[in-house]
């Protein structure tokens, strides 16, 4: 292990963060800056490109002027790591200006370019390619109803001066002065445009996609060179970005899902798990889309992923809907105080069924309300779903991989619900360990930027810095967890 601090920078949806980790994995300085998003009729979500820049500017300002309060030496810190909101998108021309804003992830825009996708008979392609489903929420079907409605978008991609990037690229685009247009192997695997097999750009899909002239960044390994930057001036001397990551895949690295079998689950407002399957991709039968899970110069390592569309959710809505409880921080001591959950079932549908059913068109149900239902039932039964739609999509990664589940890593809000961590420890029946880190997106870019860096020798030396977790041990008795499923896979077929 080498000296040296590392700078990470985790771009999300509402905020960008930014932590300075010390040689140990240690944090030293932290900083959040808040970033708008303009939710628009019709389902448009958008983010302002040259905002987005400016705001993980400020944040890394914050950040580096806390760590220099702490006594840091700015010539200290070796490297820097980024992690990444998953599939938004910016388009930009040559001279690097925006054609239009950020698409973002949550955008509902091309519902109709799905259809239109489906109906071609382009599923079953897409799937054997990118391991994807068709959907709004993958970057592609966006840019398509871009290319499709936006003439000044539509113009440039016709005559090759459209420049497509995730939020990697175009931040790292910014960063560089325009000198590096480049993203990594799982932030590609989120378009629709990138090959799982031949980790390349698929140019037969983006022909049938109408956007053969787009240009597309260079792929290379999580872990691997990218470029350098001095960040606008905040630093002295530039120093190099080491680890480009989306922020889901980085949350797996953090959490330290280096072997087949492993998995992450983040719970906050939906849940997105992610289980490794090794080194080769392998399809889903089961409503699984399959991925990058994280890469370096030496490994790429594919992941099975099931998103699960409410589950901290749910409790806002007992919370602001229902109104049964006042605060979230009740809901523990709530669902304690019955013994069982008297056969109540809470189907959280509210926006559909995500992974791995896939029922968008489900909406929420109770089931089991009788005389003796009072609300504390209510609110075990929708803490109780969490556990059980994770369980959902756990049954379905094993059958899909062929192997069982080692241990499931999990962090999120949701973590600190002593309830709900020990119900889906007694339900899964395997190793549940609760992440003591609360930015492990950031922890995992930060690793893979010291990994290239050579602060951190290999893996193993990782390894034993991602064991600062709190495992659950099971408590519950197995027939009786069986029999609650089973009562949840009833009320899940009860329309």
């Amino acid at each position: 292990m080498q000296s040296g601090y590392i700078l990470a920078i985790d771009q999300g949806t509402s905020s960008t963060k930014t932590i300075v980790f010390d040689a140990h994995a240690n944090v030293v300085a932290r900083a959040v800056e808040p970033l708008k998003t303009h939710y628009l009729d019709d389902g448009f979500v958008e983010q302002e490109p040259e905002e987005i820049y400016s705001n993980v500017l400020a944040s890394v300002k914050n950040c580096l002027d806390e760590f220099k309060k702490g006594g840091g030496n700015l010539d200290d810190i070796k490297t820097c790591g980024i992690s990444n909101q998953r599939e938004t998108f910016v388009v930009w021309d040559k001279t690097g200006k925006p054609l239009y804003n950020a698409v973002v992830w949550q955008c509902k825009r091309s519902v109709g370019v799905c259809k239109k996708l489906a109906d071609s008979g382009l599923e079953n392609e897409i799937r054997d390619k990118t391991g994807l489903i068709i959907d709004p929420y993958f970057s592609g079907t966006k840019l398509i109803w871009l290319n499709e409605n936006n003439p000044e978008v539509k113009d440039a991609i016709a005559t090759g001066d459209a420049y497509f990037g995730t939020i990697d690229t175009w931040l790292l685009y910014k960063l560089t002065n325009g000198q590096q247009y480049i993203t990594d192997y799982t932030n590609a695997s989120r378009t629709l445009f990138f090959n799982l097999y031949t980790l390349q750009w698929d140019k037969e899909l983006l022909v049938k996609f109408g956007l053969s002239n787009l240009n597309l960044p260079a792929l290379q390994p999580s872990s691997s060179y990218f470029g350098e930057t001095d960040f606008g001036g905040l630093l002295a001397k530039p120093i190099a970005i080491n680890s480009m990551i989306g922020d889901s895949h980085s949350a797996a690295f953090g959490e330290g899902c280096f072997k087949e079998g492993t998995a992450k689950a983040t719970l906050g407002t939906g849940c997105s798990i992610l289980m490794n399957i090794g080194s080769k991709a392998k399809p889903s039968g089961n409503g699984m889309v399959t991925t990058i899970c994280w890469s370096t110069g030496q490994q790429v390592d594919y992941a099975f992923e099931g998103v699960i569309v409410t589950c901290g959710a749910t409790i806002e809505w007992l919370k602001n809907e229902l109104g049964v409880i006042s605060d979230v921080t009740q809901t523990e001591a709530m669902a304690n105080a019955v013994n069982d959950n008297g056969g109540v079932y809470l189907v959280p549908a509210f926006s559909g069924l995500g992974a791995p059913h896939w029922d968008m068109n489900r909406k929420a149900s109770i089931t089991g309300l009788t005389f003796n239902t009072n609300k504390n039932h209510i609110v075990r039964a929708g803490l109780e779903s969490i556990a059980y739609q994770i369980k959902d999509v756990i049954t379905a990664m094993q059958t899909d991989a062929g192997v069982e589940l080692k241990e499931l890593m999990i962090h999120g809000g949701l973590t600190n619900n002593k309830f709900v961590l020990q119900f889906l420890a007694d339900l899964l029946n395997c190793g549940v360990v609760k992440s003591n880190m609360p930015d492990v997106s950031a922890l995992g870019t930060a690793l893979l930027a010291g990994l290239k860096a050579g602060i951190f020798k290999d893996l193993d030396e990782i390894k034993k810095l991602c064991n600062k977790n709190s495992a659950i041990e099971k408590t519950g008795d197995k027939s009786k967890m069986d029999n609650y499923y089973e009562g949840w896979q009833q009320a899940i077929q009860t329309k």
